[in-house]
């Protein structure tokens, strides 16, 4: 589904990826782990077509997608949800769904509906400013939103980042019931959430691909990825 071969990425002179190499199949959750510093958000960034790469490809079922611009790739079902949990603030929960809605094309009843399916507690917010949610309940709109329209590729900067364990839960299992039906690549430090719900595991190191695990008994192996992080 998706191929990246041989890409560099910098800003200026100071080069983050070195001809980085991976592969995502469809309907695969793939998580990208790695310490700070390792390349990891700019990975995303480069990929939702954010940050314009100086090297390599980028191919999405076949076709050359390397540097072209966020709007088309959206068009296309990619999907980035970043690592900031920023909504819009002032305006309602449901508005900010419908926001998504009417730039998709979407009726907004039918993006409010799937929402609602993703987590049903929205409906008790739909009139809350979304500024007011806590940092999960940001991060689970975020995703909402990210499922309006026809997505295909979501990706997902740090989605447990700084949350309360109850939440994470909420986020694993929303994670976990979208499984198989889109294809996923999120950048995850909380290793309960990666062994759980990974089908395989990148390991970055100084913008590179330093390892790829499949094995089963290897992803649930949180003392072996400990020592990546």
């Amino acid at each position: 589904m998706l191929e990246i071969s041989d890409l560099h990425v910098a800003y200026g002179h100071a080069q983050v990826i070195h001809g980085l190499n991976l592969v995502l199949r469809p309907g695969e959750m793939v998580f990208i782990v790695g310490r700070n510093g390792a390349g990891k958000t700019t990975l995303l960034k480069t990929i939702a077509g954010l940050i314009q790469p100086a090297k390599g490809e980028i191919r999405f079922e076949g076709r050359a997608v390397a540097g072209e611009p966020p709007e088309r790739l959206a068009r296309a079902g990619f999907r980035f949800v970043a690592q900031d949990k920023k909504v819009f603030s002032k305006l309602s929960v449901r508005a900010n769904i419908a926001l998504a809605a009417h730039g998709s094309g979407t009726p907004i009843e039918e993006a409010w509906s799937k929402a609602v399916q993703l987590y049903p507690k929205l409906e008790e917010f739909r009139a809350l400013p979304a500024g007011r949610l806590s940092g999960g309940q940001r991060e689970i709109l975020l995703i909402g939103r990210a499922l309006v329209g026809a997505p295909r590729l979501l990706l997902i900067d740090e989605p447990t980042e700084g949350l309360a364990a109850i939440v994470i839960e909420d986020i694993f299992r929303i994670l976990n019931g979208m499984r198989h039906t889109l294809s996923f690549i999120i950048v995850e430090q909380n290793l309960s959430v990666v062994t759980r719900l990974a089908d395989r595991i990148y390991v970055m190191k100084e913008g590179q691909i330093i390892r790829e695990i499949a094995e089963r008994s290897e992803i649930a192996d949180t003392a072996q990825l400990e020592t990546y992080l």
